[in-house]
């Protein structure tokens, strides 16, 4: 399952007493769609992963699951060590998802060749199409995506590491290993905000993206993915320059930042996410209250493109 065009993280809502809020979930996921994307991967990053028990995993998956209705596919995150993120899989599976988003694996560092073996045993637990996330710990090379491809079920590489020099000499491994599967193996682009490298990974031959910026801005996250399809460089220039900049500037401030800005981005849009869980923290007053001037400049610009 090779999904193409803007691709939706959503958040994972929690209520003031620390449990998942489905009906907020589900609201979020109806805007989501409204929005448009090629697919929903929930329980992934953004959605804090991390943070989730096993059952409310479950409930995370199956209420996206409900809320698509098939109308879009839904991918979930699996990730922690070898078997647990086989019982993440399986949970998926039973839960009705679409597909699996491979997390890297907890905190130990291997060879690429250890990474295919852990992709392998992975995705051994159920038929679902697994995309693997290159991110951190988990990094590949030409040999290792080109034996990615000996796994059936696995059907693309999302990069987070934003190496485009590397990630050239993976896609061109791949096309031109002469592998039956080799023309049809998706990339994604899956850095934080990856409305900043979506031209020089369009120029490598990614055209898929994660966007954050779709959870608490679609408006803005659209219009700037119709600019890109478009090929209209001015459109896409000004809001590089308006938003998604000092976004990206007020981001990188604070670790985790990454989620718990875009958490505070939909709390200002009206959406009653609530906090981040630790060992995330939330942004700060005066940065929610950078956020919501960065976003009104950001609108002011797309006004002008929509005047």
């Amino acid at each position: 399952m090779h999904l193409q065009g803007l691709l939706s993280f959503p958040l994972t809502p929690f209520t003031e007493d620390d449990t998942v809020d489905l009906a907020v979930f589900a609201e979020h996921l109806e805007q989501q769609i409204a929005a448009g994307p090629a697919g929903l991967f929930v329980a992934c990053g953004t959605g804090e992963f991390t943070a989730l028990s096993r059952s409310e995993y479950r409930d995370v998956v199956s209420c996206a699951v409900r809320v698509a209705g098939g109308r879009l596919p839904v991918v979930a995150g699996a990730g922690g060590g070898p078997r647990l993120a086989r019982e993440f899989a399986l949970a998926a599976a039973d839960c009705g998802a679409d597909g699996l988003l491979l997390l890297p694996p907890y905190l130990v560092a291997a060879p690429p060749a250890g990474l295919v073996a852990h992709v392998r045993y992975v995705a051994a637990a159920t038929r679902l199409p697994v995309t693997v996330y290159q991110r951190a710990n988990a990094v590949l090379d030409e040999a290792a995506v080109v034996a990615l491809l000996d796994i059936p079920t696995v059907t693309g590489v999302k990069d987070g590491r934003g190496d485009v020099d590397s990630m050239l000499r993976l896609i061109t491994a791949v096309r031109t290993s002469g592998h039956p599967r080799a023309a049809g193996f998706g990339f994604l682009n899956g850095l934080p905000t990856a409305e900043l490298s979506v031209q020089a990974y369009r120029a490598i031959g990614v055209d898929s993206y994660s966007s954050a910026v779709l959870c608490f801005a679609p408006d803005i996250a659209t219009a700037f993915h119709r600019a890109v399809l478009a090929g209209d460089g001015a459109s896409i220039r000004l809001l590089l320059a308006e938003f998604y900049l000092p976004f990206v500037a007020l981001r990188d401030t604070v670790p985790g930042y990454a989620v718990a800005l875009v958490k505070a981005g939909a709390r200002l849009s009206g959406l009653k996410v609530g906090s981040v869980r630790p060992p995330l923290v939330d942004a700060s007053t005066q940065d929610v209250t950078r956020l919501a001037a960065i976003l009104a400049r950001g609108r002011a610009a797309l006004a002008t493109l929509e005047a």
